[in-house]
């Protein structure tokens, strides 16, 4: 039987299938064959269960048995090769052809350990860069970003970006530029841009809706070997509900990247490594899968695209095939979506959209910093709450209520203290359970925050790459003007790369304004609803406080 080493510590999930590992620890290698990222095997004392691949190495049969030792951090292209032998992602199965099962819920994704997005190419690292070793419950985002600073930008999701403009990308900006794409658009599916004042905007949206993101269980397959968290979403256009996984999440940010690369995404909640059915996590998952929906909900261009629509509705499996099937085949990806846009017919000044792309930039590159320097704050905030915070409450609480327990000691002597002992040990008991408060309150205005503005860090992080697709076109656009300037273009082919770079443009400028807009709204009504739950708190502070005061006034 084939024996593995175990690389780190893992701790399996209670009442699963999973087995504990211990860094060094040998194992007897029962079945590889588990799908997404498991393999089964037999520690020494003869239990048996499921472990994630990428924690343990195969052993030669040369190889001794080797001592318990700490653990070495795993070259990254190593480590990828690790994962990527038991992921299977929506683009693999495109990449293979659709004659193989693709159904519903099979291993063309996985929740937990799908690492490295699609299009990623592994050998992007700086010569003589170590990665950290993941550890257990650490967001995969976390891991990734310390792995290469100077590649493709990540997504908040966990995925890379592909280059736009490589030259065997799928998602190419050349064709549509150069007008070599021939595709016709229904009329019912192309998207306009209106002028308003001296700004552009998307259509807004005609018949707003809402999706309400609910009721998570667990769940499994297998016979019970896998286990799974679904999320029941039910879309207010018809009151269906439809049942939902986080790979199932994944898939759809993958697909709405590759397509939509003038518009930010916004971010799904990052990938766990372990804890996955802690009661919290899934409530926090929960919550930034609902922060996800309501951004896509309110988008007039992503609320109406065919692949969500597809993903809100479908309760078929069949059905789910083909338009599974028919997304991974879209031809209108990048900036070939551009063939459905319809803008003014007025050209742009390129001075004009220099303008508003430079001022861009500026911000997002400050906002980014600022996002960032806020999630983190909710973070500490919500530690320092639950931590810090509740225990000092709570030893001075008991400081207090001990020297109640003194004074009572000395109830029998002439001037009675019986009333004073009892406020001093309702001060104590008071404060006792101010901590508790201060433990319970981070749920109710950091968390929130925190959870809005990992959304706002996710679009924000974004916002680069959109900025790189618009500049890319334009210096398409100034090549082509060379080529013009020496004849080796004709003109009318130069006029049509004009009006597509317009069109570009046009997009850019409308998704800038729609973020501004949105953000405006948002943050405000955010803001709000954070220090109302603050004065909430604080006042449920001083009420308790003065009640405890007026016990020394009887």
């Amino acid at each position: 039987m084939t024996q593995v080493q175990a690389l780190y510590d893992f701790t399996g999930e209670p009442e699963t299938t999973e087995l504990s590992i211990t860094a060094g620890e040998v194992l007897t290698l029962l079945n590889t064959e588990i799908g997404e990222g498991w393999w089964e095997g037999r520690n020494a004392k003869g239990q048996t269960g499921l472990f994630p691949a990428a924690y343990v190495k195969k052993l030669t049969p040369e190889e001794s048995v080797p001592t318990k030792m700490a653990p070495a951090a795993p070259r990254y292209d190593q480590a990828a090769d690790e994962w990527g032998d038991q992921h299977y992602s929506a683009n693999d199965n495109y990449q293979r052809g659709t004659s193989q099962d693709d159904g519903w819920d099979d291993d063309w994704d996985d929740d937990t350990y799908s690492e490295i997005g699609p299009g990623h190419q592994q050998n992007t690292k700086p010569a003589g860069h170590q990665p950290l070793a993941p550890l257990p419950g650490m967001p995969i985002n976390d891991y990734h970003q310390h792995i290469d600073d100077t590649a493709s930008a990540f997504s908040s999701a966990g995925t890379v970006r592909k280059n736009k403009f490589a030259p065997s990308s799928k998602i190419s900006g050349e064709s549509y530029l150069l007008g070599t794409l021939n595709v016709e658009v229904p009329e019912a599916d192309k998207v306009h841009i209106v002028q308003s004042e001296d700004s552009f905007a998307w259509t807004p949206v005609t018949q707003p809706y809402s999706v309400t993101v609910a009721s998570p269980k667990k769940e499994s397959k297998f016979k019970g070997i896998k286990s799974f968290i679904a999320y029941q979403l039910t879309p207010s256009f018809n009151n269906i509900q439809v049942s939902r996984r986080y790979k199932h999440f994944d898939w759809l940010h993958e697909r709405l990247q590759e397509k939509f690369t003038l518009i930010p995404i916004p971010p799904l909640p990052d990938k766990q490594i372990s804890g996955r059915y802690d009661e919290q996590l899934i409530e926090r998952r929960r919550v930034q899968l609902q922060e996800f929906v309501d951004w896509m909900c309110k988008h007039p261009v992503l609320s109406k695209c065919e692949v969500w629509q597809h993903f809100l509705t479908c309760t078929d499996e069949k059905r789910w095939k083909a338009g599974k099937r028919q997304a991974e085949r879209d031809n209108l990806l990048g900036l070939n979506y551009c063939i459905s846009i319809v803008v003014p017919e007025r050209a742009l000044l390129p001075s004009q959209v220099d303008h508003v792309v430079d001022q861009c930039h500026t911000f997002i590159n400050s906002m980014d910093t600022s996002v960032k320097s806020v999630t983190n704050m909710c973070i500490t905030q919500a530690k320092k709450f639950q931590g810090p915070y509740k225990v000092d409450c709570q030893k001075v609480g008991e400081a207090f209520y001990s020297l109640g327990n003194s004074l009572s000691l000395d109830e029998g002597s002439v001037v009675s203290t019986s009333k004073l002992t009892s406020a001093i040990k309702m001060t104590g008991g008071a404060y006792i359970e101010i901590g508790r408060m201060y433990e319970e309150q981070p749920k109710w205005d950091w968390e929130p925050l925190g959870d809005k503005f990992h959304l706002y860090k996710g679009i924000v992080g974004s916002f680069p790459d959109t900025l790189a697709n618009h500049k890319s076109a334009i210096q398409k656009k100034k090549e082509c003007e060379r080529l013009g300037a020496e004849n080796k273009m004709e003109s009318a082919q130069l006029n049509e790369v004009l009006r597509r770079t317009d069109v570009i443009s046009y997009a850019l400028l409308a998704e800038i304004n729609h973020f501004k807009s949105q953000r405006t709204e948002d943050l405000k009504a955010t803001m709000q609803k954070f220090l109302r739950q603050q004065i909430t708190f604080y006042q449920k502070i001083v009420h308790k406080l003065e009640n405890t005061l007026q016990q020394y006034e009887q």
